[in-house]
């Protein structure tokens, strides 16, 4: 029940009435006792009177009031700051494919718990959100534009194959032309939607080349992002262990923590380090958290119409109860 804010604070003059009641209930008990003390044989008043009742009669007139207070609260339209489901928002899933991702030094493969991972990042994501795919490895395919339908985010996830190289910023510039090309088309009065861009890989830039401000980089593309107003969450995933075999030559392939840290900085959004499978999927829960809901004020009147009603019903049932009448 919260008291931090109302929409209508005018219906608290209501209270002036209740006090009013307050007022009118002491001054009728008042006037009641004058006209029982002129009975003048107070012998014969001790035999006809009911039995006096003590302070328990006065309980259905005071739990009366407690709820038509209680009423005016809700009246007066409480509100409270509550995670809403999001009806508008672009999200990009940006995810490495280059073959580092056969490394198993996270169970079975790194791509495949990535994978399992993103699909139930997919299928968690409130449905205004609208969720688009891209697969970057050498180069940077879009796999599915953004888009509220999750059937094909999930088939494309399920497919995805391995292919050498890693350009990181290939895949970060294709997923700000998406979002640019998704919002002109449903911006609207309200302007385009929120867009975040959740790059997920395990190493390093090596396409153009491993100059990440390079042109094409992924340093110069996260501050492209940053001028678009669009963060890049970024998760490192993997280990410093990592080892893929390429041509029959064990390849260290270890997780690239700093370069993940310093594109989350640039385009001002979030680093997250996932190590496991568990955490992968820690993570992408945080983020549907994140990009899924957002936090509103909005109407919080409904417990203080219940226990107002729940008091008024006290007031009738003590009534009858206690007086064998309605208050």
């Amino acid at each position: 029940m919260s008291l931090t804010g109302f929409s209508s604070p005018w219906w608290f003059l209501l209270l002036l009435l209740v006090a009013a009641v307050v007022v009118g209930y002491v001054l009728v008990q008042r006037a009641r006792r004058k006209r029982t003390m002129r009975f003048t044989n107070l012998e014969l008043l001790e035999r006809v009177a009911p039995r006096s009742q003590g302070w328990s009669r006065h309980v259905p007139a005071a739990l009366l009031i407690v709820s038509l207070i209680l009423l005016t609260f809700a009246l007066a339209g409480p509100t409270a700051e509550q995670k809403v489901p999001r009806n508008r928002a672009t999200v990009m899933l940006v995810i490495d494919v280059s073959l580092s991702m056969e490394a198993t030094d996270v169970a079975p493969t790194r791509l495949d718990a990535a994978q399992d991972a993103a699909k139930t990042f997919a299928e968690g994501l409130t449905p205004g959100v609208n969720l688009g795919l891209i697969s970057f490895a050498g180069t940077a395919t879009v796999l599915v534009a953004p888009t509220t339908e999750r059937a094909g985010v999930l088939k494309s996830i399920d497919n995805l194959k391995l292919a050498q190289s890693t350009a990181t910023g290939e895949g970060i510039f294709a997923a700000l032309q998406s979002i640019e090309g998704f919002s002109a088309v449903v911006g609207g009065a309200e302007g385009p939607p929120p867009a975040r861009i959740v790059l997920m890989t395990d190493g390093k830039q090596t396409v153009p080349t491993d100059d990440p401000y390079d042109p094409r980089g992924a340093y110069t593309a996260a501050q492209r992002a940053k001028q678009a107003g669009v963060p890049v969450s970024t998760i490192s995933f993997g280990t410093s262990h990592g080892v893929v075999t390429i041509e029959g030559d064990p390849q260290p392939v270890p997780v690239d923590d700093s370069s993940m840290r310093e594109i989350a900085r640039l385009s001002g959004g979030d680093f997250y380090k996932a190590a496991t499978a568990a955490e992968l999927k820690q993570v992408y829960a945080s983020l549907g958290e994140q990009i899924g809901y957002e936090l509103k004020e909005a109407d919080a009147s409904r417990p203080w119409v219940v226990l107002a009603t729940i008091v008024l019903i006290g007031a009738a049932g003590s009534s009858l109860f206690l007086g064998q009448r309605l208050p």
